[in-house]
């Protein structure tokens, strides 16, 4: 087999077209891989060719490993779209508030706490408890019987016993009761974005709280 026979070998299989230039490093190319075949295929044994099975081989798994390596640089891109996507709605919420997934929220001075929770089906009551550092109870509030879907709740800052909270944050929990059955609950808060941490394009994005608390962008469920 002669050199001619052999681009036209590398025509019919579409890889006869030499790529744009790449890395110039240690990595090889296209070209320098069929650069290489040529010159297995020229210096071969006369006594010992290169079967046509195995040269076909060779040529296929190329062809793979080059289609890999375009499909991950087509990833890489699409990957710093979504990201460049995501750094952008982050900064759009600066100063909105936002119900966010959280069991913690914050108290500002002479203000109030709010926030919510997604009930599956009605229950009879749904209470909701806000603790301290601690984890003592400071109250409790009683939202009563609920019917499924979104229930908000409102905490004004005073203690069970009627005294004002110090501003700053605090845990929350929440149960529902069907019947003698009790069943924890996740919380939403109600928060304000004062300032956004775009992180790297691997992730690490996060929304940074009113009050110190850190949230990743996931967690936010609606903008208010």
């Amino acid at each position: 087999m002669n050199e001619i026979t052999l681009q036209d070998d590398l025509a019919r299989l579409g890889l006869d077209r030499r790529p744009e230039a790449r890395n110039t490093g240690d990595d090889l190319g296209q070209e320098d891989f069929l650069t290489l075949m040529i010159a297995q295929f020229r210096n071969q044994d006369p006594f010992s060719p290169m079967e046509n099975g195995e040269f076909l081989g060779q040529l296929a798994q190329f062809g793979t490993v080059d289609g890999i390596d375009r499909l991950n640089g087509a990833f890489a891109g699409l990957s710093e779209t979504l990201y460049s996507d995501q750094a952008l709605q982050a900064a759009n919420l600066v100063g909105h508030r936002v119900l966010a997934s959280s069991d913690r929220a914050y108290l500002p001075e002479s203000g109030s706490l709010a926030g919510a929770v997604e009930l599956s089906s009605g229950a009879e009551n749904v209470q909701v408890d806000i603790l301290d550092a601690s984890g003592q109870l400071l109250r409790r509030l009683e939202l009563g019987q609920q019917a499924a879907g979104l229930v908000e709740f409102r905490w004004d800052g005073r203690t069970g016993g009627g005294e004002q909270a110090d501003p700053g944050n605090y845990a929350i929990e929440a149960r529902v009761i069907r019947g003698d059955s009790v069943e924890g609950l996740a919380t939403l808060v109600d928060a304000q974005i004062d300032s956004v941490n775009l992180g790297g394009a691997q992730g690490g994005m996060s929304l940074n709280l009113a009050g110190g608390e850190v949230l990743s962008l996931s967690q936010v469920r609606r903008i208010l």
